[in-house]
């Protein structure tokens, strides 16, 4: 994968940092890879393979529509001299941007494997909901939802 290097533009512009930084960051790395799944018409997962990092080195944070996935290698305390070293064992930082109503729901580690689940969770207030249209005989004002009972105690 290709990285861009914009040092050459902060010589000559001023005030344009943020945008570069931005560019930057829209370029997503390939390490650990992932797979996104859609379970069910409400539920997702994420499938990260992290092999060889533990439960404990690894941290989910969600700020607001944004998961942070980070993984922070421990040192490794062997004494043994690595002849060979073809397991990445880099740390590693991958957000992932959630619509609004996206919760995590839980995380599992196992077979090497990172599950993160995923549910969307619309409040009650914003669903849809069906409105009952009726008939007005005789009567000169329209009913208004939220104010049906009290038009109804007032002309009591």
């Amino acid at each position: 994968m290709t990285t861009l290097n914009f040092a050459p533009l902060y010589r000559s512009t001023v005030g344009y940092d943020r945008l570069f930084d931005m560019l930057g960051s829209s370029i997503r790395p390939d390490w650990p890879p992932y797979n996104i799944e859609k379970m069910g018409e409400n539920e997702y997962r994420i499938t990260m393979a992290v092999a060889g990092f533990g439960p404990d080195e690894v941290d989910l944070t969600q700020h607001g529509t944004t998961l942070v996935v980070t993984g922070q290698k421990k040192p490794d305390e062997s004494k043994g001299t690595m002849l060979h070293q073809g397991i990445a064992a880099r740390n590693f930082k991958q957000s992932f941007n959630l619509a609004d109503h996206v919760k995590v729901k839980g995380a599992d580690m196992e077979n090497g494997l990172l599950l993160i689940d995923l549910a969307r969770e619309v409040p009650e207030e914003l669903k849809p909901r069906k409105i009952e249209i009726s008939t007005s005989h005789g009567e000169s004002k329209p009913k208004q939802i939220g104010q049906i009972e009290t038009w109804e105690r007032a002309a009591a």
